[in-house]
Parts: structure tokens; C-alpha cells; sequence
């Protein structure tokens, strides 16, 4: 039975996520600490932030938290694409990253499809 977020199996996954991103935002260039290093890692938090609040909050609010969480997980995708066009992100590790948002992402639908 859900009673709050941490029930939430994309809240899980989506903090899980959350630590992967920072560890390999790690790797990036240190002059990128405060440009795609910082954009990633907030978009990256962004998403089970974003769930948390909405579930907790409620109502109309929680299918619209959603939406902005669907929101990150598509810049997250995005910026880490950029990082492994720009060479900052090892294809492989890039490609792993983007397989895990994805998952993120298709679970944020279910659960919007599920809200409406």
C-alpha cells in the first residue's frame, strides 16, 4: 500500500538515479562545475523532488509535479546527450545513463496516465 512518496517505486528509482548522475558528474571537466555539471545534477535531483511534492501536496497539484518532473527527465536526457557529443561522457557510460532515464521517464508517464 502507497502512504507516501517513499512507496513510490519511480520516486526510488528516480533517487537512484540521482546518485548515479552525481558520481559521474563527477568525471566531467572542472570547468564545466558551474555550466552542464551543475544543469545535469539539478535536473537530475529535479525529478524525485518533484514526485515527493506532488504526492505529499496532492490534488491537482500531484499530476502537475509530475509533468515538471516529466519536464527534467527530458532536459537530463538532453544534457547528457551534450556531454557525450562533447566528449565528456564515455558512449557506453552515456548510453547506460540514458537507458536508466528512460526507464525514469516511462514510468513518470504511467503514473500521469494513471493520475488523469
Amino acid at each position: 500500500m502507497i502512504q507516501s512518496f517513499r512507496d513510490l517505486t519511480v520516486w526510488q528509482k528516480s533517487l537512484d538515479l540521482a546518485v548515479v548522475v552525481y558520481k559521474v558528474s563527477q568525471k566531467l571537466p572542472r570547468s564545466e562545475m558551474f555550466g552542464l555539471t551543475s544543469q545535469i545534477r539539478r535536473a537530475a535531483v529535479s525529478i524525485p523532488s518533484n514526485v515527493a511534492e506532488g504526492k505529499a501536496i496532492g490534488g491537482q497539484s500531484y499530476p502537475r509535479h509530475v509533468r515538471i518532473a516529466l519536464g527534467s527527465e527530458a532536459e537530463l536526457q538532453t544534457q547528457i546527450e551534450l556531454a557525450r557529443r562533447l566528449d565528456m561522457l564515455a558512449a557506453e557510460e552515456a548510453k547506460e545513463l540514458l537507458r536508466q532515464i528512460s526507464e525514469v521517464g516511462r514510468m513518470l508517464s504511467n503514473l500521469l496516465k494513471s493520475l488523469s
